[in-house]
């Protein structure tokens, strides 16, 4: 895989911070929540490789976040997958059928092998797939925070999706922003 030398010179930023100003006044006051300012929280994730697919980790990300994220009442929290060739989504996370499934759809629509029309192969005939697979279900997700807990309906869980053939880990920036 070709690099920019412009990115390339670049050291990765380790960040992981909490920023908390000081409130204003009681925290027991009606106003307590807008007095007490926005706090925010960074963490970088990193996760094992994993076999193509998609695959259920929100219980690894609440283990990861779950003590910055019971800090907020209310906010956001963001995450970004810093790769081309996977993605994250929302879906369900009873049936495992439903990952099957998944997994089945993008290969019947993005189809890969010599036959294919992808003229980027530079790691192989898996190369541009992952990166059309990657582009349809993205790289970033913002979810509701409530309480002290991602507020997402039952039924739901973070799903990360590997579209290689060859695994590799892959890295999830979490930032929570709230009160």
């Amino acid at each position: 895989m070709q690099s920019s030398p412009l990115l390339s010179s670049r050291p990765p930023l380790p960040v992981k911070a909490i920023y908390r100003p000081s409130p204003s006044f009681d925290d027991r006051t009606p106003n307590s929540m807008a007095a007490s300012g926005p706090k925010w929280a960074q963490k970088t994730i990193t996760l094992p490789p994993h076999k193509r697919g998609c695959h259920l980790i929100t219980h690894k990300i609440m283990n990861e976040i779950g003590q910055d994220l019971s800090e907020f009442n209310c906010g956001l929290a963001h995450l970004f997958l810093q790769h081309t060739s996977a993605s994250l989504t929302i879906n369900e996370n009873y049936d495992s059928d439903v990952h099957d499934d998944t997994e089945t759809f993008l290969n019947k629509i993005v189809p890969e092998g010599r036959s294919a029309p992808w003229k980027h192969t530079l790691e192989g005939p898996d190369d541009m797939p992952a990166h059309i697979k990657s582009s349809m279900f993205g790289c970033a997700l913002t979810i509701p925070i409530t309480n002290g807990r991602l507020n997402m309906g039952i039924w739901q869980g973070i799903w990360f999706c590997e579209h290689r053939d060859a695994p590799t880990p892959r890295k999830v920036v979490v930032t929570l922003n709230g009160i």
